[in-house]
């Protein structure tokens, strides 16, 4: 399996960390793409280094770069997961504005009829996002919102991490990779 995997400015980089984390363990591949604001968020939240998120992933490409090769249908992967994903990038996505290499990935991987999950961070909600949300929700986008199972009581904020993660790779792979990864005796959604 193949994924392109983005991380944008939104709060929650953690999140794509360890996504990439456990497609790594999963033995997927991973074309990672880092917005200039992911770059930061990456920076200010977490303990990791730029070099080490890249380096977590098969390949990294540049997000001013739209000759990169997830810009084109051609580039095949099985699917693309923005988390977390702004509400910048998701009104970017919803418009089918592509001047990032983020945005155009996405709008390929939805003409080319590949699975999509948006991370959707923000709160709360107002009616631009919502109908944003809507629209791409309508065109068989996964939109995921990072919201803790607390009816597996978690005893961590690792531990919630790991469910969402676990989560977001079940809906590009509902067979045994995915389901492998889960915790034995944990449902996997609520």
């Amino acid at each position: 399996m193949r994924l392109v995997v983005a991380i944008t400015g939104a709060s929650g980089a953690i999140l794509g960390i360890r996504f990439l984390e456990l497609l790594q363990s999963l033995g997927i591949e991973t074309h990672l793409i880092i917005s200039k604001w992911g770059q930061r968020t990456i920076i200010d939240e977490t303990s990791y280094s730029l070099t080490q998120v890249k380096g977590l992933a098969n390949s990294c490409y540049d997000d001013d770069d739209l000759s990169a090769p997830p810009a084109s249908g051609s580039f095949h992967a099985d699917g693309m997961a923005i988390i977390p994903c702004s509400m910048k990038t998701l009104a970017k996505v919803a418009c089918g504005l592509e001047d990032t290499l983020i945005a155009r990935a996405a709008d390929v991987t939805i003409k080319e009829g590949r699975r999509l999950a948006l991370v959707v961070r923000e709160a709360p909600l107002s009616a631009i996002h919502l109908e944003n949300m809507l629209k791409l929700a309508r065109l068989g986008v996964t939109i995921f919102p990072p919201v803790p199972a607390f009816y597996l009581k978690p005893q961590s904020l690792d531990e919630m991490i790991q469910n969402v993660v676990k989560r977001v790779a079940a809906v590009f792979d509902r067979g045994a990779s995915s389901q492998a990864a889960l915790e034995p005796g944990h449902p996997t959604e609520g």
